[in-house]
């Protein structure tokens, strides 16, 4: 699959014709027929309904669409950094990060950092750690924000802080009337568990919660994205363990207690290139231990 195959399907599903697509992209009808084709083969999916009348996408060919624009306007995005740097307007700094992240210190350390960096392009992505592993050895980010210790002897992590843990319930959950909740009642409850891939995640550490203290959970469902799992708790369905930053992230059918047991925590970690001596990166990391 190459570029070309994005631009040619996406001005397929917007036209739904494909004469009219030819003479958008300036090339005849047969070969743009073809090269749509032979995506479709290298896809294993039927990405049109060329039967209906008029021509529709299929349920995969509307995800794909999605997809491609989404990645085209991301490619056009760096090809504007990647011009802004090479003249020399801006140098580039990409940070990745969990969601959770997004609840505790990171804005204030993104708003610091480019106040202190006008001149700095800061590229945020959210990541799981395992993909920001592969993201840093990638340099599509400088530096990473996780709750998981890598264990790579490329990537080199430091625990910025311990955050502790709280019990999010549905509001009214008979557990509310505890000013604290111990392990052993959550356990007995539903859990929501998040995120559900890839995995080693932040999902496993929850598991390890329970197991070391002798405790086997019930696994109600499992979530990618953490505000999902706020919304499952907040319909009902179980509950969740999440970091007390996530606190901040206020609903009136959701309430947070702290845990009875005392060193439940879930690290936050900075991760980055083993040997970057880059002075952004020192920068940011004086920032960070300000900060934490």
């Amino acid at each position: 699959m190459e570029l070309r195959h994005l631009r040619y399907f996406e001005a397929v599903a917007t036209e739904m014709n494909f004469s009219r697509a030819a003479q958008r992209l300036h090339m005849a009808q047969p070969p743009l027929s073809r090269q749509i084709q032979q995506l479709e083969e290298e896809l294993g999916a039927q990405l049109l309904d060329r039967k209906a009348r008029p021509m529709q996408l299929t349920p995969a060919g509307r995800f794909f669409l999605e997809q491609a624009v989404q990645l085209q306007a991301r490619l056009r995005e760096t090809a504007e950094a990647t011009r802004r740097i090479a003249h020399g307007q801006r140098a580039w700094f990409g940070i990745g990060f969990v969601p959770s992240m997004l609840y505790g210190l990171l804005p204030e350390l993104i708003r610091r950092f480019r106040a202190a960096h006008p001149e700095v392009e800061v590229s945020l992505s959210e990541l799981t750690t395992v993909q920001q592993a592969d993201a840093l050895k990638a340099g599509r980010i400088d530096v990473g924000f996780g709750r998981l210790a890598l264990g790579d002897p490329e990537i080199q992590a430091e625990t910025v802080l311990e955050e502790g843990v709280v019990a999010a319930l549905p509001a009214r959950h008979a557990l509310l009337r505890h000013e604290r909740v111990g392990l052993a009642l959550l356990a007995d409850e539903p859990l929501i568990l998040y995120p559900a891939r890839p995995r080693p995640s932040y999902a496993d550490q929850v598991l390890q919660m329970f197991r070391g203290h002798g405790l086997s959970p019930r696994v109600a469902m499992e979530a990618n994205e953490l505000q999902t799992a706020i919304g499952l708790v907040a319909a009902g369905i179980g509950v969740a363990l999440v970091p007390e930053s996530v606190r901040r992230l206020h609903r009136d059918d959701v309430d947070y207690r702290p845990l009875a047991e005392a060193g439940v925590v879930s690290p936050v970690i900075m991760n980055f290139r083993a040997g970057d001596g880059s002075g952004l990166l020192g920068r940011l990391r004086e920032l960070v231990g300000e900060r934490a």
